[in-house]
């Protein structure tokens, strides 16, 4: 891997955060400096732990092994703080540690080692793969989690057995070597803190010098392959419009709202407004179609809008409904409309595919919708992936489709969209059967995944690599489960004093 020169990299920054502190934390992202700056999570960690009085983090990523603010490397830390976004960085976590020196195996480390701390998305759905790297793991939004974490680290003087101790019996912490396979509820913080915002601006991401910062937290829907559903850490929570607008800062002339249903915000348009006409380029990180009008893509496009970004995720009607996702054919086709009359460059659709119960017809009905689309812009994009099922989730232990037949029903969709002569109007973009199923098994599996992980990267991190170590760890999808409550329904049911079944 090329690694970027770190001085030129802070040099494009904005806001970056020096100064001496008591205890420098090294806050570590197991993907490429690029992946890193487009993280709101990872920026939201950096700065609550500069909050804090006497700390300081410094950044380290996959391709920049140490640490940005200090230079120095990040075995030289007390304690490391990781956050992973999915099943495929898991990866990243062992070339780090790697590259380190730092024994990558909890059993293997002992007191002379920097504390391993672990966090991130993958938390809300199955961080048991991570569990034989990470000495805790905080589970879910961590911006308290992390402050009481380094507190009691600094108290016991970064001493593993003594964290532990201090940790034992409190929620949103999973101690694998306490927990094991049995992965606590995660954690949600006071609303008071919402919004995450961005600390440092840089043109060397995919969102080039964007300010980053949330809308809303969680999601209003129930989409059963998502894990950030409705009933995830009590639903949707709102940031009102003027505590969004007013908290971004005046230099900032590239603004992203960011969460997972930005466009069920009550004021979206009315915020987008606001940007808008302060003269800011907008962005938004999920456009439902079912919520678009008139003169909010009017707006999009008046602030820089040039590809409009939908979600269809199933390959037909029926396959939506299945999913229970509200977008229909009809707000697609309503949303071309709208990228046409606003002159918008491209129309691009997520959709999936390998979804249970899917058929080729499903996937020919796809192709039709094609031709309407296309009838409509001249230019239209898919971006499709194979589905991967979820822990905590409706459709939690839902098998995966299968290589083969993934790529078969890819090969359908291209031709079909071949023989109606719409090959230069719309364009498929698929992202690997192959590392789906890899996500797939991660997802869907224990411990042993992550010990398969650490196999298959210091082998080479090959897909056949993979299937090799997880042949040899004996990984296996472990079935359907009982949905984890979230810490909201433990409270629920507490206050209540009632016994329930939490089913999926």
């Amino acid at each position: 891997m090329d690694l970027p020169d770190r001085r030129e990299l802070l040099a494009a920054e904005r806001g970056t955060v020096f100064g001496e502190a008591e205890l420098r934390i090294a806050l570590v992202y197991p993907s490429p400096y690029r992946a890193a700056m487009s993280s709101l999570g990872y920026q939201q960690i950096y700065r609550v732990l500069h909050a804090m009085p006497g700390v300081a983090a410094d950044r380290a990523m996959l391709d920049v092994p140490r640490t940005l603010e200090s230079d120095l490397p990040i075995g030289s830390y007390p304690l490391l703080a990781y956050s992973v976004a999915y099943e495929l960085e898991i990866a990243g976590v062992v070339e780090t540690l790697d590259h380190a020196g730092i024994p990558v195996l909890v059993s293997e480390r002992d007191n002379r080692h920097p504390l391993i701390v672990g966090g991130g998305p993958l938390t809300f759905s199955n961080p048991a793969p991570m569990a034989p790297f990470f000495d805790v793991i905080v589970m879910g939004e961590g911006e308290e989690l992390i402050v009481e974490l380094v507190t009691l680290a600094r108290d016991v003087g970064f001493v593993r057995e003594r964290l532990w101790k201090a940790l034992e019996g409190k929620p949103g912490y999973y101690l694998p070597h306490l927990h094991g396979e049995q992965v606590p509820p995660v954690a949600a913080v006071d609303d008071a803190l919402l919004p995450a915002r961005s600390v440092i601006m840089t043109p060397n991401t995919e969102l080039s010098d964007m300010f980053m910062t949330e809308a809303a937290r969680g999601c209003s829907r129930g989409c059963t392959y998502c894990v950030m559903r409705r009933s995830t850490n009590g639903g949707m929570r709102v940031v009102p419009r003027e505590v969004i607008v007013g908290g971004v800062p005046a230099h900032a002339q590239k603004v992203g709202l960011v969460g997972a249903a930005v466009t069920d915000h009550p004021q979206i348009t009315d915020v987008v407004r606001d940007l808008v006409e302060s003269g800011r380029q907008i962005g938004i990180s999920s456009l439902r179609a079912d919520k678009l009008t008139d003169e909010l893509v009017g707006l999009l496009a008046r602030g820089g809008y040039r590809t409009l970004t939908v979600a269809g995720d199933g390959a037909s009607e029926r396959m939506r409904r299945v999913v229970e996702r509200s977008t229909r054919a009809s707000h697609l086709i309503q949303s071309a409309e709208y990228a046409a009359r606003y002159r918008l460059h491209t129309l691009k659709v997520y959709m999936m595919l390998g979804v249970p119960s899917e058929t080729d017809d499903d996937v020919d009905e796809l192709v039709e919708l094609s031709k309407q689309l296309a009838a409509v812009h001249p230019r239209v994009a898919y971006g499709l992936a194979p589905f991967v099922a979820k822990r905590n989730t409706p459709l939690d232990g839902s098998p995966f489709a299968g290589i083969n037949l993934v790529d078969a029903r890819l090969d359908r969709l291209r031709g079909g969209i071949r023989k109606a002569g719409l090959a230069a109007k719309v364009e498929v973009r698929a992202t690997s059967a192959r590392w789906a199923w890899v996500e797939y098994m991660l997802a869907q599996g224990e411990s042993a995944g992550g010990l398969a992980v650490m196999d298959a990267q210091r082998a080479g991190g090959s897909f056949a690599d993979y299937k090799k170590a997880f042949k040899a760890r004996g990984v296996e999808p472990t079935g359907p489960r009982a949905r984890v409550p979230s810490s909201q329904e433990l409270i629920a049911l507490h206050k209540s004093k009632r016994l329930a079944v939490l089913a999926p």
